[in-house]
């Protein structure tokens, strides 16, 4: 059983792109690996900006910045 795991922003993503993500996923999996499509599992998991940080600093805090 395939298990895929997304992590993006929580900001990143509305319901029905997250939707198109896991159908997407899904899809590529059964295209390139031959796998079944009911046994592939899609995680997607939403962080808060201020738990993830780049460059040492918080996400939150670069899009502040950002113009």
């Amino acid at each position: 059983m395939p298990f895929v795991n997304i992590k993006m922003g929580k900001d990143g993503a509305t319901p029905d792109q997250k939707a198109q993500l896991v159908k997407g996923v899904t899809q590529l999996l059964v295209d390139v690996l031959g796998k079944n499509p009911q046994t592939v599992m899609v995680l997607i998991e939403e962080i808060e900006t201020d738990n993830w940080g780049l460059g040492g600093e918080t996400v939150t805090a670069r899009r502040r910045k950002a113009p």
